[in-house]
């Protein structure tokens, strides 16, 4: 068994390529769960096999605590960890293949606690691994491509777990377009250039030393452009993930 969180911005798409990711696996004749992590979710594209909400009820710790959504969300996000034997243990009972986690949909609710990487830890002992989005139009401005570099370091800095970098929604621009932004991913010069040619003053200088500081830590951010509406990309962030979490072979035993 495999666990994979799903980690991104709000609006990154998250739950759509949960949903999408977990029926082209299935269609491999590979063995799924679908686990949601977020107890304020509402609607979801997929039914979740094991579901946060039926641990921690975000509407019952407003009721009963007064609070409003955002501190029930901060509250529940901790108390998940208080059941986590009870989740790792339905999760196992599943005897998958793969686990897919699909994450809060506010990501520092996860990421950015100390319950996150407690919960990422204790959440079975089988090996892990980290699906990071970055979302395909936010992602096309050299500036915000930058800030999402930072916010992926700072994931990876948080779980020391090995990571994928996916270009989400890919389908939403032109192939020329999200070329540019995989190019950015694969050489740090042509990141520089288009800071170079596309900021100007402090944005530029900030941006530039951003990007330098994270390349002299050694790490590398190439992407991998998908789409869970047309399940492009889909080959290729497959064989990502069984090279990190399988040596190269299949997730099933």
């Amino acid at each position: 068994m495999f666990i994979v969180f799903i980690i991104g911005t709000a609006g990154s798409g998250k739950s759509l390529l949960t949903a999408s990711f977990s029926e082209w696996l299935k269609m491999s004749k590979q063995n799924v769960t679908v686990v949601n992590l977020d107890p304020g979710a509402l609607k979801l594209p997929y039914s979740p096999d094991v579901d946060v909400r039926n641990y921690v009820n975000v509407g019952d710790l407003m009721e009963k605590y007064g609070l409003g959504p955002n501190g029930a969300l901060i509250m529940a996000a901790d108390l998940i960890a208080d059941e986590i034997d009870e989740i790792s243990k339905e999760i196992e009972d599943l005897t998958s293949d793969i686990v897919l986690v699909d994450t809060s949909g506010q990501m520092e609710l996860f990421a950015f606690r100390s319950s996150g990487p407690y919960i990422a830890s204790e959440l079975t002992k089988e090996p892990k691994a980290i699906v990071y989005l970055f979302d395909t139009a936010f992602s096309l401005n050299p500036l915000n491509y930058v800030s999402n570099l930072f916010l992926s370091a700072a994931v990876y800095n948080r779980f020391l777990v090995p990571q994928v970098y996916l270009l989400s929604k890919s389908d939403l621009l032109s192939k020329e377009d999200v070329n540019k932004v995989v190019d950015w991913s694969a050489s740090p010069r042509a990141l520089e250039n288009a800071i170079e040619q596309k900021l100007t003053g402090t944005r530029r200088l900030l941006s530039r030393n951003m990007m330098r500081a994270i390349y002299q830590l050694g790490l590398r951010f190439l992407l991998i452009p998908v789409s869970a509406k047309t399940n492009e990309g889909m080959i290729n962030f497959n064989t990502a993930l069984e090279r990190i979490l399988a040596g190269g072979e299949k997730y099933t035993y």
